[in-house]
């Protein structure tokens, strides 16, 4: 009777290696950009997760010195990386100038101080300064074309991403976009607490975040349900109205934005669509937020015996032509 042997398969190493690379190979949950291929995007977001993951990890001290030194990381090591991209849009970058400074020309006046935190290139700040006194832009670097111009009333503070070098009480109009998502949860709430300090009575904290409920908005959102980049949170109107009415803020105005323009909406308008999103299924909230609640946008005072900021502008120039 003869050996029996076992019976072999003979492995073809291209094969192998084709299924190995399927394997590592992950499911897109939405479209690719157009401009980009899924190799650079699942780069970006793979470099982005491990740079964020130091973040998150990472205790105050060490957080202070790695929110500049992570994203020179980032776009050195992602050269495709859309924001790159952006910069050097000018005609985008004029647009989006123009929304920003719809959500908060309603308070300003002449005799503004104003501070924008996470100022990056400066253009929008340097837009403020002709109708305002003065204009801070506050920033973990200096992200500006040393080329352009500076306006006067224009200054560039540079920080640790916590405590400003400006003085309690001297800002009337603070402004961020696009930024406390970046935060990590635990400077969430000192950010606040800081811009309260530094704003003078009646004096608003204007922001715009994109809304939690139809994200991630970061690269993982190309991967993931949940944002695993460097949107270390992202925030609901909810979420944003308790923190800072805790923290002693006062009278906040909730927007949308309509044909590139801030509509007011009520605040238990805004909230109670959040609690209906919030029963359907995850795709489905995602979908549906996206078109109705696709961003946070809140303007939140500090009380103070003041002449109220908005419209004033609107106000002086009917008045004027009453008269």
């Amino acid at each position: 009777m003869g050996t029996i042997r076992p019976i072999t398969h003979r492995t073809d190493p291209q094969r192998t290696a084709a299924a190995s690379t399927a394997k590592r190979v992950m499911r897109t949950k939405i479209p690719l950009p157009s401009d980009r291929t899924y190799e650079q995007v699942e780069r970006h977001f793979r470099v982005e997760r491990a740079l964020a993951k130091q973040l998150k990890n990472a205790d105050r001290a060490e957080r202070a010195r790695l929110y500049g030194v992570l994203y020179d990381e980032l776009f050195a090591r992602v050269p495709d990386h859309p924001r790159l991209a952006r910069q050097a849009d000018v005609v985008r970058t004029a647009e989006m100038n123009r929304i920003k400074r719809r959500m908060v020309e309603p308070f300003l006046t002449p005799s503004s101080t104003v501070a924008e935190f996470g100022c990056g290139d400066g253009l929008f700040a340097y837009s403020l300064c002709p109708d305002v006194a003065c204009v801070y832009g506050i920033d973990i670097c200096d992200q500006r074309d040393p080329r352009a111009p500076q306006p006067a009333n224009f200054e560039m503070i540079v920080y640790d991403g916590y405590d400003p070098p400006l003085a309690d009480g001297s800002v009337d109009v603070a402004f961020s976009d696009q930024l406390i998502e970046h935060l990590h949860p635990e400077d969430v709430r000192l950010h606040f607490e800081t811009i309260r300090r530094l704003l003078r009575p009646g004096g608003v904290y204007v922001l715009r975040t994109p809304h939690a409920l139809c994200g991630p908005h970061d690269v993982s959102r190309y991967f993931c349900d949940q944002p695993e980049g460097f949107h270390l949170k992202e925030w609901t109107y909810g979420e944003l109205m308790r923190l800072l009415m805790h923290l002693g803020y006062g009278r906040m105005r909730g927007y949308r934005f309509v044909k590139g323009r801030p509509l007011e909406v009520p605040l238990a308008c805004l909230r109670g669509v959040e609690r209906a999103l919030r029963c359907l299924p995850s795709s489905g909230r995602r979908r549906m937020a996206a078109r109705i609640l696709p961003e946070v946008v809140l303007a939140a005072a500090v009380p103070g015996d003041c002449t109220r900021r908005t419209g004033s502008k609107r106000a002086a120039r009917r008045d004027g032509a009453d008269g």
